[in-house]
C-alpha cells in the first residue's frame, strides 16, 4: 500500500518510541515472517494482552507492512491519540450496522491497495481462562470472502508475561521473551462462491481460529482445549472488560501475580 507522507512520517515517528520500548521490555522471535503475501492481506492474530497491538504491528512494520488496524471508535476521539490514529489510517469500528458497513468498506480500501489490515477475530481480549482463543466474531471471514482476500493467522506468546490480562503494571524483570510465528494463508476455498449466510461466515471463522489456535498450540507446546471457549455460555459479554466478575466466581488470570 502507498502511504501518505503524512502517514509514513507518523508511522516513522510511532516507530522511533515503540521499537525501543519494545526491545526493552522484552527480547523477540519472529517465525515465518516469509509467508506474508506480497500484496494485500488481513492478518488475523490471537488476543491475549492490551499491548498484543503493539507485538504485532511492531513485527509487520519491521517487514516494512505499516499495519492498520481496526480500532474501538471511542479511541478516535481521545485528544492525541485519536490524532495519531487517523494519521495513519487505522480503522474506527462502531457497533451500529452502518457504522460497521463503513469499517470494512475502508478496510477493503486499505486491502485492495495491498495494504495489510490486522483483525482480531475474537473481538476483545479472550475470557478462556488459561488464555486460548476463544470464539470468534465473523468479520474476518465476511471481509475475506466478500473480497477474495487471503487471511494469514499470527499466533504470539509471552507478551501476557510483561504486562497481563487486564494488568495494571509492567512485569519486565525477569526479562521475557515475545514469540510471534506466522502462518500460512488459511484455505477458505470450500466457502467461496457460497451465500455469505450464517453458517457460511461461521464455517469460515472456525477455520481461522483453528488456525490461530494450531500456531499457538505450537508455540505453547501444550494441547488447547477441546471445546473452544464461548462468552454466551458462560454468561459473559462479548466485549470490555470481565476481570472483575471472573474474581467474584474464583476465576483465575493468568499471568497475574
Amino acid at each position: 500500500m502507498k502511504e501518505s507522507a503524512k502517514s509514513r512520517a507518523t508511522f516513522m515517528f510511532i516507530a522511533g518510541v515503540v521499537r525501543p520500548l519494545m526491545t526493552v521490555m522484552m527480547s523477540k522471535k519472529w517465525e515465518g515472517t516469509e509467508k506474508l503475501p506480497a500484496g494485500g492481506f488481513i492478518a488475523a492474530p490471537n488476543h491475549c494482552t492490551e499491548i498484543d497491538p503493539l507485538v504485532v504491528g511492531h513485527m509487520l512494520y519491521n517487514q516494512k507492512r505499516a499495519p492498520h488496524f481496526l480500532a474501538k471508535a471511542g479511541l478516535f476521539k481521545v485528544p492525541a491519540l485519536g490524532w495519531l490514529l487517523h494519521a495513519t489510517k487505522q480503522v474506527p469500528v462502531e457497533r451500529s450496522t452502518a457504522g460497521a458497513n463503513r469499517s470494512l468498506q475502508v478496510a477493503q480500501e486499505i486491502v485492495a491497495e495491498g495494504g495489510a489490515i490486522i483483525i482480531y477475530p475474537e473481538g476483545t481480549l479472550t475470557r478462556d481462562p488459561d488464555l486460548w482463543p476463544m470464539k470468534g466474531h465473523t468479520g474476518a471471514a465476511r471481509l475475506a470472502l466478500e473480497g477474495g482476500i487471503p487471511v494469514v493467522p499470527i499466533a504470539h506468546w509471552g507478551a501476557h508475561e510483561v504486562f497481563p490480562r487486564y494488568g495494571k503494571r509492567f512485569h519486565i524483570f525477569p526479562r521475557k521473551q515475545s514469540r510471534v510465528v506466522v502462518g500460512d494463508p488459511v484455505d477458505l476455498s470450500a466457502f467461496s462462491g457460497r451465500p455469505l449466510d450464517k453458517a457460511t461466515l461461521t464455517g469460515a471463522t472456525d477455520a481461522i481460529m483453528d488456525a490461530i489456535t494450531s500456531l499457538l498450540s505450537e508455540l505453547r507446546g501444550e494441547q488447547p482445549p477441546a471445546v473452544r471457549w464461548d462468552p454466551a455460555k458462560q454468561q459473559q459479554s462479548k466485549h470490555g472488560r470481565f476481570v472483575d466478575r471472573g474474581q467474584q466466581t474464583g476465576e483465575r488470570t493468568p499471568g497475574d501475580s
